[in-house]
């Protein structure tokens, strides 16, 4: 089992690339090869699977990546491949927000998952993801609820505009957008 690699990207492909580490080069699954750049050196944290037909390196940038990626594998019916997939298409905040607002249409626009998929992420990993640089996020958007209330909102119209807000901007920035999903 691998918890990380060291070494220098070499090749980018269309779903993985290959680190080289002390002169192997380890072809690695992962959700956005093209962020990546030909002669970087990184620490790529790293899943195996092992399986009777194949055996897998999966490989992420942060910790907090891999994290919510083995997460997203322990739901059932969520394979690697699928959590590799919402990895690609969305942030680790962003994920996580709409898993802890219960958020399921927001996590159907990834690829290949469903509504029963959707929610079941839902049911399994509400209040089970927690990351230290993602409690400012949820601070920020107590800000944003807190806002929404005081101008007279209730709590289900504002549980619909949380999950759709880019938890990365300001807290200012954020109250704008949700007033501007609340107008909508």
């Amino acid at each position: 089992m691998y918890s990380y690699l060291k070494g220098a990207i070499t090749e980018i492909k269309a779903n993985y690339v290959t680190l080289e580490v002390n002169l192997i080069g380890y072809h690695i699954i992962t959700p956005n090869p093209y962020g990546f750049s030909i002669n970087q050196q990184i620490t790529m944290y790293c899943f195996q699977k092992v399986s009777a037909d194949e055996i897998s390196l999966y490989g992420f940038k942060t910790p907090e990546e891999k994290e919510l990626f083995l997460k997203l594998i322990s739901v059932n019916g969520i394979g690697p491949k699928s959590a590799n997939a919402i990895l690609a298409a969305g942030t680790v905040q962003s994920i996580t927000n709409a898993i802890e607002t219960g958020n399921a249409k927001y996590l159907q626009k990834f690829p290949g998952i469903g509504p029963k998929a959707s929610q079941q992420i839902v049911l399994d990993l509400k209040g089970k993801i927690e990351f230290d640089d993602l409690k400012d996020m949820t601070d920020s958007l107590q800000e944003v609820e807190q806002a929404l209330q005081a101008l007279g909102y209730n709590s289900k119209e504002i549980k619909k505009v949380i999950g759709k807000l880019d938890s990365s901007k300001s807290t200012n920035e954020l109250i704008k957008d949700a007033l501007k999903f609340m107008l909508k």
